[in-house]
């Protein structure tokens, strides 16, 4: 399959309440890779796989939650196809331009809000750094990992209101499309939408709300069940606070575990799922049958789970 036009997750630029605290955790706990820090105190961390200078920017800051996530595209003549469509499309509020250089090592990026009211980009350029190990003849992973050792950040989950005008404009103009949804009701209320840009079960999420702009979690990709197992072994002995897990989801069939950084935010690490082609029908969810949607081991709704939000 030719990948074009968006290719996948870039960044997620997230708020945290204390930064010494929250290096621990993206670095030691989680194990992201630092790769730089700027004029504004931010600083910068990729999974070993990714070979983009950076895919998670931490931010200090006085409440917990996401500042934007940022998607990779094709080429730069992609991006400004993209930011044309985005324009006429009506979908999208407050678009506008990013300097290159404003994150580092990342050229200019298109900056708009989706009516969920999330903050979304879309960039063409970001520095390649490698992912530690030669581009001949490598190894199948660097000796010095530490902590649960992901291979990507994945994608997010969000919560607003919109969830109809911001699948619209992801699906009709950005060429995502609908892997799965949750319905409600006999009119079919979409209540749960995961989108895909690419083989993956969903890049990015989304779940109905009535606030708007309301982040979920940012989640990383693990090898396997049992790297899921030893990410749980790594909650307990680091004294993170546990969420929910290790179990598996109905929807995306995917292996998870959700924990919390020290600010509240919520990190989820999985394994699994299957591989989405464009003509594969979007699987249905009944809102009677959420609690396996969500949790099929054990098949029952957890309200923190649904409610805790940043």
């Amino acid at each position: 399959m030719a990948l074009t036009g968006v290719l996948r997750p870039g960044h997620v630029q997230l708020r945290v309440l204390d930064m010494t605290a929250s290096l621990r955790h993206y670095r030691d706990v989680l194990g992201l890779i630092e790769t730089g820090r700027d004029a504004q105190g931010r600083v910068y961390f990729k999974a070993w796989d990714e070979h983009d200078h950076h895919s998670v920017v931490l931010r200090e800051a006085d409440t917990a939650g996401m500042d934007f996530m940022g998607f990779r595209v094709d080429s730069p003549a992609t991006l400004e196809r993209l930011a044309a469509q985005v324009k006429a499309s009506g979908l999208a509020s407050d678009i506008h331009w990013i300097e290159a250089g404003e994150l580092l090592k990342t050229g200019q990026r298109l900056r708009f809000t989706v009516p969920t009211g999330h903050l979304i980009e879309l960039f063409a350029e970001k520095e390649k750094v490698g992912n530690g190990m030669p581009y001949e003849n490598p190894e199948v992973s660097p000796d010095d990992l530490k902590g649960m050792a992901p291979s990507r950040f994945d994608h997010c989950l969000l919560y607003g209101d919109d969830v109809d005008g911001t699948v619209k404009l992801f699906t009709e103009v950005l060429g995502f499309e609908m892997a799965e949804k949750v319905v409600a009701g006999p009119e079919k209320m979409l209540i749960a939408a995961f989108l895909t840009c690419s083989t993956k079960p969903h890049d990015i999420a989304f779940i109905r709300h009535a606030e708007k702009n309301k982040f979920h979690h940012a989640s990383f990709m693990l090898d396997n069940w049992g790297e899921v197992l030893k990410a749980a072994d790594i909650i307990t002995k680091k004294r993170v606070s546990l969420d929910i897990g290790p179990t598996r989801h109905g929807i995306t069939r995917g292996e998870t575990i959700y924990f919390f950084d020290p600010s509240g935010n919520r990190n989820e690490v999985f394994s699994g799922g299957y591989i989405y082609y464009p003509d594969k029908p979007p699987l249905v969810w009944t809102d009677d049958e959420l609690g396996r949607a969500i949790f099929y081991h054990d098949r029952k709704l957890n309200e923190n789970f649904l409610s805790v939000l940043t």
